[in-house]
């Protein structure tokens, strides 16, 4: 199997090697790292064998190269890093094979690109929506428990159980719960005084409990309140306090403090990617080309530094997706890449590249 060692050592692997990122962008800034993506072919006899190879990298995964028929396949799905890549300028290209001029970005376009630049441009306007959320909603430290979500009538009103409790002097450990017939949720509520023997289980079985409990409570006990638990709201609360925890583990915590100290609470390299993918849609529908150089540089970089408020991005990509739509709607290009078998391109390519 081919290692990213054996790239560098046998450069006759490499088909297209090229600079990408920030820099191919010309979205670099004095902090932005070098990243490389290529493609290769796998030796002649790993191909003949049982092992397949879609992809190699390094370890800090900055340099990436796919393997041909790999990357034939994700060009033909139209892809917009593949698409990018076929598309790099001569000046970021550092080693390019001739069996690479049988594969032109033209022979590839087409309406998907709807989907796939714009769309996936709008998947990352969806997380950074939830992530707008749980920055300026962050959930408390201490999680909430079922009590939290409970509410009892008292004087005509309904008022929080833990308020209730306070007012009553009591505790949720001496306090039970009976089931209401054809009430969803909803219990009658007794306490220890009541009774004259025996005891009652408590509200909950402790903090970390996932629901409320019942009492064996006497038929003539009567009951002091009426309680509602609103478990689709737990249910809801519960899971949103999950994401919001793996999130904060797994967050990169250099750009959330970037996203903290341009104070617009959105993450501006992230959005400024997904503005670049928005614009790069819309010349793909208009000029028909892939523009990886970016000309709108000024505007994209003032995204990165946080010089737009959220809403107002919002705002500006919901009416480029509308403008986008229309063009594709408009265009000429294919439904489908007019390379109609990519297949047999790739057999070409390896039968003229193991020829040699």
């Amino acid at each position: 199997m081919v290692t990213y060692p054996d790239i560098v050592r046998q450069k006759q692997l490499i088909l297209l090697d090229c600079i990408s990122g920030s820099t191919a962008y010309n979205l670099n800034v004095s902090t932005s790292d070098i990243d490389k993506k290529g493609v290769f072919i796998m030796p002649q006899m790993q191909l003949y064998g049982f092992i397949r190879q879609e992809q190699i990298a390094n370890d800090s995964h900055d340099e990436v190269y796919f393997e041909i028929g790999r990357f034939l396949d994700l060009l033909s799905k139209n892809n917009p890093s593949m698409l990018e890549l076929l598309s790099t300028p001569a000046q970021f290209i550092l080693q390019k094979h001739p069996l690479m001029q049988l594969l032109k970005p033209e022979d590839f376009l087409s309406k998907l690109c709807l989907d796939t630049f714009a769309g996936y441009a709008q998947t990352q306007i969806r997380k950074a929506r939830g992530l707008n959320k749980k920055i300026n909603k962050p959930l408390d430290t201490e999680r909430k428990s079922v009590i939290d979500f409970c509410w009892v009538i008292y004087q005509n009103d309904t008022v929080p159980l833990k308020e209730w409790l306070t007012t009553m002097g009591y505790n949720q450990q001496d306090c039970g719960l009976t089931s209401l017939p054809h009430f969803r949720d909803v219990y009658l509520l007794y306490h220890r005084s009541q009774l004259s023997a025996g005891t009652l289980r408590g509200i909950i079985s402790g903090d970390d409990a996932d629901d409320v409990q019942l009492s064996i409570v006497p038929k003539d006990a009567e009951r002091l309140a009426m309680m509602n638990f609103n478990k689709d709201g737990y249910s809801v609360y519960c899971r949103e306090y999950r994401e919001y925890k793996q999130w904060e583990e797994k967050r990169n915590q250099h750009r959330y403090q970037n996203t903290l100290s341009h104070g617009k609470n959105y993450d501006a390299k992230n959005m400024m990617h997904t503005f670049r993918l928005l614009n790069m849609a819309e010349e793909i529908a208009l000029h028909h080309e892939v523009r990886v150089y970016r000309h709108d540089r000024d505007f994209l970089l003032k995204i990165r530094v946080g010089e737009f408020d959220f809403d107002n991005l919002m705002a500006m990509a919901e009416e480029k997706m509308g403008l986008i739509e229309e063009l594709f709607a408009k265009s000429n290009l294919p439904d489908v890449p007019r390379l109609s078998n990519p297949q047999e391109l790739l057999v070409e390519i390896r039968t003229e590249f193991y020829k040699q």
